[in-house]
């Protein structure tokens, strides 16, 4: 059996923001300027790294963007006084808080905070609660959305299809299985979730035709969890050392992508995978913002 096609996220995500820039050029047009604020707390480097490559590609594609930074020991106060303001600012269509938070800060009262019309991320209760309904006028969560995109870009058929997800987050877990039980082309799926309470997790696994790992534990999908012919989508990321590194380290994911390769028909690489989607679905959920502001 030849080694399984690459599912490539950076390509996709390219052919996304290409259309995400046609769109801000036509709001320009309607004097709307699609604008974006970030927000960061503390000096935790990936966080930092994060949203520099956010606010990088929102500038390339003509989305006005600022990054907001508060100290380690900012009051909830504050931050949610922020947050106010930039909810009441008609220029502002999408905000986003960069997580995680210091310990604390309430994460959960932080997302209740921000306007549902500016939460690009697509974590208030509002946006998940139309997300489960199948409404449009709301936002997905990026991460989800980003892994629904690639499929369907890739024509993979999900109708029908056992499709297994390994996590139940908030953030990809339980919102994949949602966006993947819709009433709707690119869903229609049979979802089981496995997690760290699941029985048998191997033999659930094997069932799928679409395996989604999102456990956040470095190489725990084996070849034998995966059949011939599945497609893999990797959403891990976890540090191993590597001495032949520089850093000392490198990022794999979730999935054994060496040997997995070998029997999955199609399979994210990692990095180039999911990563690229979940940015290239936050600026276009911005921009989605932007363009609803103008019936609102």
């Amino acid at each position: 059996m030849k080694e399984a096609n690459l599912l490539d996220g950076r390509l996709v995500a390219h052919q996304i923001h290409r259309e995400t820039m046609e769109v801000v050029q036509k709001l320009r047009q309607h004097g709307v300027q699609p604008s974006v604020v970030f927000i960061r707390v503390g000096q935790f480097p990936p966080s930092e790294l994060y949203v520099r490559m956010k606010q990088k590609k929102a500038q390339e594609l003509g989305i006005k963007s600022q990054v907001i930074s508060f100290a380690e020991d900012v009051s909830q106060n504050e931050v949610l006084e922020k947050l106010y303001q930039l909810n009441q600012d008609p220029s502002i269509h999408g905000i986003l808080v960069q997580l995680p938070l210091p310990s604390h800060l309430s994460e959960k009262e932080i997302a209740l905070a921000i306007d549902p019309k500016k939460d690009i991320d697509g974590f208030h209760p509002i946006n998940l609660g139309k997300m489960l309904l199948g409404e449009k006028d709301c936002f997905y969560p990026c991460t989800p959305l980003g892994i629904q995109e690639l499929l369907k870009r890739y024509n993979i058929e999900i109708e029908g299809k056992e499709v297994v997800i390994l996590g139940r987050s908030n953030i990809v877990g339980k919102p994949m299985a949602a966006l993947l039980l819709q009433k709707s082309k690119y869903a229609n799926a049979t979802v089981t979730i496995v997690h760290s309470f699941s029985q048998n997790i191997k033999e659930h696994c094997q069932r799928a035709d679409i395996l989604i790992a999102a456990m956040g534990k470095a190489r725990f999908v084996t070849k034998d969890f995966v059949k011939a012919g599945a497609v893999v989508v990797d959403v891990g990321v976890s540090r191993v050392a590597d001495a032949s590194s520089h850093k000392g380290f490198k990022i794999v994911g979730d999935v054994d992508f060496d040997e997995i390769k070998k029997i999955a028909s199609w399979i994210t690489p990692n990095p180039g995978g999911v990563g690229p989607m979940t940015i290239a679905m936050l600026l276009s959920n911005t921009v989605k913002a932007a363009e609803l502001s103008l019936f609102s």
